[in-house]
């Protein structure tokens, strides 16, 4: 059993899991969702506001921050987390994503990805040692491996290469990191399993990772254009190859019903950007689906958001006056929809432990997902 992650529980009827992940900069209990803050910062929260809303971890982009402001400088001023004010655990994803989103900025070798910078056009290259320093001069309590993530739908020829190479490339990252004193140091580095719609190849490249033994394992290239269904099936096919001792991250989703579905098929951990994108355009998450504020049904709507929701948002404004807020552009709605939407998806993971530990996370996330996609939110 490994030292750092131990599953408390486990669910009779589902892959649910209870479990905690040790780190250098605290415990998180798992299952968890990671609040995005991919510059260094969620977007219009503070790191107390991101407290307030149940956050233990949260994800920042290392191809981002490598452009700007760059490693070297956030090391000069002591490391990610006290550049940006957290001293909670950070998982800096490796800048893979940017390999499939930025096509047209990158090309792709066996020694890693020379992307044109969104930014200003100059040629940055990334490869298993570029990334490992990177995160290492970050302070990463969690470091993602560079990885290839084939498009969808791709031939399986393509699907194959892209699979030989990331498993190049983890070996690469993780003998490095092991090398600099990383991960005796306490600080952690995850594989991630690569192999868009095809079931054996996830299987083998699972299997190629697992024997060169990482603190953690993510289920990646998914969500890249495919529909839900076909997700939900490959992140069933992936995680019974991965070790049970350690934790499992499902990369860059999902929605509250796909979260419930895939805490249900094994996964621990997840990161996505809705809660905040949703918000910064005037739409908020409640039990009966998502609701646009722009409508014009809520501009004289006198109660909270969710009745009895203990958050800073529901706790003190109006749903008409959050409505204004949007209106009228204020950056006050952003941050007080923000501060809703990930309390909202904190709520729901804090409320999927207790019911694994209950043990009736079964029953309880089908009636949840029932009522969430019935979206049958009502003012009256």
């Amino acid at each position: 059993m490994a030292d750092h992650f131990e599953v408390l529980r486990t669910d009779e009827s589902t892959a649910a899991r209870r479990g905690r992940l040790r780190t250098r900069h605290g415990v998180v209990e798992t299952p968890i969702f990671m609040p995005v803050g991919t510059q260094a910062t969620v977007k219009s929260l503070t790191p107390a506001q991101i407290r307030e809303t149940g956050a233990e971890i949260i994800l920042s982009n290392t191809y981002h921050l490598a452009l700007r402001p760059g490693s070297k400088l956030i090391r000069r001023f002591g490391g990610l987390h006290r550049f940006m004010g957290w001293d909670g655990p950070i998982l800096t994803d490796s800048g893979g994503f940017q390999v499939f989103s930025l096509a047209k900025l990158r090309r792709i070798t066996d020694e890693g990805v020379s992307f044109q910078s969104h930014l200003d056009g100059r040629r940055v290259f990334l490869g298993p040692r570029e990334v490992m320093e990177l995160q290492m001069d970050f302070g990463s309590d969690i470091a993602m491996v560079i990885d290839e993530c084939p498009p969808y739908p791709c031939e399986r020829p393509e699907v194959e290469r892209a699979v030989a190479r990331s498993t190049r490339w983890a070996r690469a990252c993780l003998d490095i990191a092991r090398e600099a004193g990383f991960l005796a140091s306490g600080h952690h580095v995850f594989g991630i399993v690569q192999g868009s719609t095809f079931a054996d190849l996830r299987q083998r490249a699972a299997e190629a990772l697992c024997e060169m033994d990482f603190p953690g394992y993510a289920i990646g290239g998914v969500a890249v254009g495919e529909g839900e269904p076909e997700m939900l099936q490959q992140v069933g096919a992936t995680v019974p190859h991965l070790p049970v001792d350690r934790p499992r991250y499902t990369m860059g989703l999902g929605t509250p019903p796909q979260m419930l579905k895939m805490i249900g098929l094994g996964v621990d951990m997840f990161d996505c950007v809705l809660p905040t994108r949703l918000a910064r355009n005037g739409a908020a998450f409640t039990p009966d689906g998502v609701v646009n504020l722009r409508n014009e049904r809520f501009r004289e709507v006198n109660r909270p958001l969710v009745p009895g929701f203990d958050n800073y948002t529901c706790r003190n404004f109006s749903i008409g006056y959050l409505r204004h807020l949007v209106m009228a552009g204020e950056i006050l709605g952003c941050t007080l929809l923000t501060l809703h939407n990930v309390s909202f998806y904190l709520d729901l993971i804090h409320q999927a432990r207790r019911h694994i530990e209950a043990g009736d996370f079964a029953a309880w996330s089908r009636g949840w997902i029932d009522r969430y996609e019935a979206g049958d939110y009502s003012v009256e």
